[in-house]
């Protein structure tokens, strides 16, 4: 089909979605800003005007909202991988295995907000959820998803490494709106784990850091009457360190999603906005409030005995400050699949395996909340996890968390990379210095149709 053919074929929502991408820009400067110095040193004449509930939450919306039911279009049978699913629910950005593995943190001039995620919420709430979603009231859907965790903001300071030096005269706009997703690496992990542990796959881990020995799982090798494949030549011998790069990108890329929709969702609505560098190990933790603990340096590298003994004897042992998670009074809103929110590396593990394929799971009674037409066929048929393979998770989850005081070894369980800052633009700053192509109609006509 020829480039006009097409053309005259598309609808008019991918033509205005193309016109978003093009249109997509980092704008920074918003009403009531200020540039010190500088060939485009500039105070804006006007006051800051904070977003209004309605435009957070169209925001909101684009960067967590739930659509509705994952289809999971997999093979249900044995060794053929479908149920590496671990979640039922959509939401408006894709997620490995519908696992949802990154949270969102709204923070405005008034207050911060956690925004539930599916596993948030009963299961039974999904579809009022995604019928608000459908009659487009977002503010209610935003106030019925949101948890206030405090009044106002705080924010990590802005000297390096907190932040970067490009991004210090425009961070923390008194007007503006943050959007901060938090990555949680221990669900990703574990339910990864239960598919590569199993008789079809057998891959087995090693440790890099400690003369690369099995990674407490030598009983289940082969060699020894197991089910996992140690023999080399047979390519199924992965290092920790690959296996957890390989769950970091996937969660990573999850939090690029969002990024990437909250740019185009203030490119539709004529918002300026920008992502900004938020990789501080702990920094914007500690702002926030989370619950914290430390780690000696000699464990979370995992050193042996005598350099353990060298650290101290010089010392060079140092705290090292460690996420744990994310309470609000009584109620917990962000707990990693490890100690202290579980009692051991077991107890987190079955968890998952209860929450797959326990009595309630997603592959048992839980499969009615689905996009399935037939959802007793699929949980009917869905294989089950065997014991040997839940026995190997356990075993390697534990050698981590006992031998580095953590899991995962390389990341913390929860961690920040980019933010997203939301605000009004000054538009008069774009006319002085730019040409006219960079502002369209939209962030020109911002106020104008919106307030």
């Amino acid at each position: 089909m020829s480039d006009n053919n097409i053309k005259s074929e598309k609808s008019a929502s991918w033509d205005s979605l193309l016109e978003i991408m093009r249109g997509r820009r980092s704008r920074r400067f918003g009403l009531g800003m200020k540039m010190d110095s500088g060939p485009m040193a500039y105070e804006s004449r006007h006051e800051g005007l904070p977003l209004t509930d309605q435009e957070e939450a169209m925001l909101v919306y684009a960067a967590a909202g739930i659509t509705g039911y994952a289809l999971g279009d997999l093979v249900y049978d044995e060794g053929e991988g479908g149920t590496i699913l671990a979640g039922l629910t959509g939401r408006t950005v894709p997620s490995g295995d519908a696992i949802q593995s990154c949270s969102l943190i709204v923070m405005n001039p008034d207050a911060t907000y956690y925004i539930k995620r599916p596993a948030d919420l009963p299961a039974e709430s999904v579809p009022e959820l995604v019928e608000l979603a459908e009659q487009e009231d977002y503010t209610e859907l935003y106030h019925r998803s949101r948890v206030r965790i405090k009044d106002g903001r705080s924010t990590p300071p802005l000297e390096l490494f907190f932040n970067i030096n490009c991004n210090k005269w425009s961070l923390y706009d008194p007007a503006a709106t943050y959007f901060l997703p938090v990555q949680d690496f221990t669900v990703m992990y574990i339910n990864a784990l239960l598919e590569i542990f199993n008789e079809h796959n057998g891959i087995y881990p090693i440790d890099e850091r400690a003369g690369f020995r099995p990674a407490g799982i030598k009983k289940f090798a082969q060699s020894r009457g197991g089910h996992l494949v140690d023999d080399p030549s047979k390519e199924h011998t992965i290092t920790i360190q690959q296996l957890e790069t390989l769950v970091t990108e996937f969660v990573t890329a999850e939090a690029g999603m969002i990024i990437q929709n909250l740019a185009l969702m203030t490119q539709a609505m004529g918002l300026g906005g920008f992502p900004h560098w938020a990789a501080h190990y702990y920094g914007w933790f500690e702002a926030l409030g989370f619950r914290m603990r430390e780690v000696r340096a000699s464990r979370y590298l995992g050193m042996n005995w005598f350099y353990r003994l060298m650290a101290k004897l010089l010392n060079r042992d140092q705290p090292v400050p460690l996420v744990v998670g994310l309470e609000s009074g009584e109620e917990v809103l962000i707990k990693p699949h490890c100690p202290p929110y579980y009692s051991s590396m077991e107890d987190a593990v079955r968890t998952v395996v209860d929450m797959k394929w326990g009595a309630e799971g997603i592959f048992r009674k839980g499969a009615s909340n689905s996009a399935w037409l037939n959802s007793g066929e699929v949980s009917n048929t869905a294989p089950g996890v065997s014991e040997a393979t839940v026995e190997a998770t356990i075993a390697y989850c534990s050698y981590i968390y006992e031998r580095y005081g953590r899991f995962p070894a390389y990341q913390m369980p929860l961690r920040t990379l980019l933010g997203f800052q939301a605000n009004h633009l000054d538009v008069d700053f774009y006319k002085k210095f730019y040409r006219p192509e960079a502002l369209t109609d939209l962030q020109r006509d911002h106020l104008k149709n919106w307030h």
